[in-house]
């Protein structure tokens, strides 16, 4: 189909830099908030967990954190029904008022030293008021971008929307690091954490000022002029098969694996780093830091380019190019960050001898779930020692003995933990300590051979993550007709980043303590990327020429924006 002429090589106009500038800059401070809470996870659980012993409240403190993600999909259907009902803009007016308000309050809230009990109950409701305003805040913000921008243009104008999340994390880190920094760490641990928290008012009063200008999506206004609006968005959207099928096949065929490599580049790069490799914080910080700088223009090129060769072929090949290659720059980063741990990962054996048949998969993605086998005990003790390891079937013996190298420690044995971690250095594995570990000295401490090897890897998995996420806001309207685009949309987006995308960190440790492999954690974001370049090869249609003004849902009189083009055949 021909592409109107003109469509694509109009300057973008002032009311539409006003119109990105507002949904970016809000999501933009949406993000972070959400993420500081990740970020400062630890302190928080010892704040409003106190009550508890450590384990417990570390528990207690990844339950409040998988909250947020977990309810992100009922958000979505909340705000996206009110959004298809009574505008965009509004809704996602409310959307970052009730996100900044939970933020500013957690600044301000008692700990359980000062109110008990109190202090972690509503610490858990601030995380899923969080979590449900995020859930309608994405789909709102892409949604009305995407109605104002010009047919040919889509990906490019939508593409500033996803550079919100990765930007939303920089932010986060940067005003963590800096607290920590001016305030020092004894300060920053006793009251010094609320600072990002408290800042949140002011980006909150920027953003609600910015949006408050801002006047309704065209496309939404058109509709509810001529009365096509869907009066149930929700059983529109997903109670009716045609609908409902398009639904899933951009989960499984788009979401699915955009989640997967967003969360590896730049989430589990992360914890891979400072947990397996154990490379101490501020380095792991600073090293993502600069990958997100360098690498996060690419969610421009990518929607700009999606604008040419279609939404596909950019999603799918970075689904594609990440299957391939997570392996080998994921052992490239192991032998850059710490050589002498890759080294003992090559050289030194370990087995468990244990009965098999006793053994659990330690899926664990809310922390409350207790594994007191002593194969899992031992399986989980060396996962976390970043050991590799295999499993020799002993049946009916109940006890786990373990030997690294010549080094023997049985479960049975009193402070099992501490004698397993004294066999493993004195087989050859390196202490936390050891001078082959990556450390930086400060945020410009990258100009050597290892540190920037490891920015060109970080940065390159960053730029996977354009890839997949550039053209997604763009794929995703594209596929649905305007009165149910918002409740459409906003679902599938939040299942997959929610949840394939938010439960990667517990799948990939349960793997690695399955496996005895530290780096079979990779398996999963592998196979699910892989599942969807197939899956959205056969189900999802190309859309980057569809007219979204033309609403296909009612029969309705079509809209004709300047320079808009013919709709494409419906989906399958």
């Amino acid at each position: 189909m021909a592409r109107a002429v003109g469509a694509s090589a109009r300057p973008m106009t002032p009311e539409e830099r006003k119109v990105i500038l507002a949904s970016s800059l809000g999501t933009v401070f949406e993000w972070y908030d959400f993420y500081l809470y990740g970020s400062l996870a630890a302190v928080i659980g010892a704040k409003f967990f106190g009550m508890y012993d450590e384990t417990t409240r570390n528990i207690f403190a990844l339950l409040a954190f998988a909250a947020g993600f977990l309810v992100r999909p009922l958000g979505a259907l909340v705000f996206g029904r009110l959004g298809d009902l009574v505008g965009r803009k509004y809704t996602f007016l409310i959307t970052i008022l009730i996100m900044g308000a939970s933020t500013f309050i957690v600044g301000i809230l008692p700990t359980s030293d000062q109110i008990g009990f109190l202090a972690p109950i509503i610490l858990i409701v601030l995380r899923m008021l969080q979590g449900l305003a995020l859930g309608g805040e994405y789909g709102g913000a892409a949604t009305y971008v995407a109605e104002h921008a010009p047919n040919g243009r889509r990906g490019f104008y939508t593409s500033f929307i996803q550079i919100t999340a990765t930007a939303g994390l920089f932010l986060s880190l940067l005003v963590i690091l800096s607290t920590r920094s001016i305030l020092g760490e004894a300060v920053f641990a006793e009251w010094g954490w609320r600072v990002p928290f408290l800042l949140s008012i002011v980006l909150l009063g920027v953003s609600v000022w910015i949006r408050m200008q801002m006047q309704e999506s065209p496309a939404f206004k058109k509709m509810k002029e001529e009365g096509t609006g869907s009066k149930a968005p929700i059983s529109e959207a997903f109670g009716q098969w045609k609908n409902a099928k398009i639904a899933l096949f951009a989960l499984l065929g788009l979401v699915m694996g955009q989640a997967v490599v967003w969360y590896t580049g730049q989430f589990y790069a992360l914890f891979f780093l400072g947990t397996v490799l154990k490379v101490d914080g501020f380095t792991t910080n600073m090293l993502i830091a600069w990958s997100l700088l360098l690498g996060s223009g690419g969610f421009v090129l990518f929607g700009w380019l999606s604008d040419k060769v279609g939404r596909k072929p950019i999603i799918l090949g970075g689904c594609l190019i990440a299957a391939v290659t997570y392996f080998p720059l994921f052992h490239a980063i192991s032998q850059n960050a710490n050589p002498a741990l890759t080294r003992a990962h090559e050289t030194i054996v370990t087995t468990v001898a244990v009965d098999r048949s006793t053994c659990s998969f330690q899926f664990n993605p809310t922390g409350t779930a207790k594994f007191t086998q002593p194969c899992d005990i031992a399986k989980a003790a060396l996962a976390r020692l970043s050991v590799n390891y295999s499993v020799e079937n002993a049946p009916g013996q109940r006890d786990a003995v373990v030997r690294v190298g010549t080094h023997e420690v049985t479960t049975a044995q009193p402070n099992f933990a501490q004698a397993l971690a004294a066999a493993v250095t004195e087989a050859g594995y390196p202490a936390a300590s050891n001078p082959t570990v990556i450390k930086m000295s400060s945020a410009f401490d990258i100009f050597n051979a290892r540190a920037l090897t490891l920015v060109g890897i970080l940065t390159l998995l960053v730029i996977y993550v354009t890839m997949v996420y550039g053209p997604i806001a763009a794929a995703l309207v594209e596929l649905f007709p305007t009165r149910i685009r918002y409740t459409s949309m906003s679902l599938p987006y939040h299942i997959g980043n929610g949840w394939f995308g938010g439960l990667m960190p517990a799948t990939a440790f349960a793997i690695i303590a399955q496996t005895g492999d530290v780096y079979s954690g990779l398996w999963y974001p592998v196979i699910i990327a892989a599942a969807t370049v197939v899956i959205g090869a056969l189900m999802i249609p190309e859309t980057k020429d569809r007219d979204i003004f033309a609403d296909d849902a009612g029969g309705a009189v079509r809209h004709r924006a300047p320079h808009a083009l013919e709709p494409e055949s419906s989906l399958p």
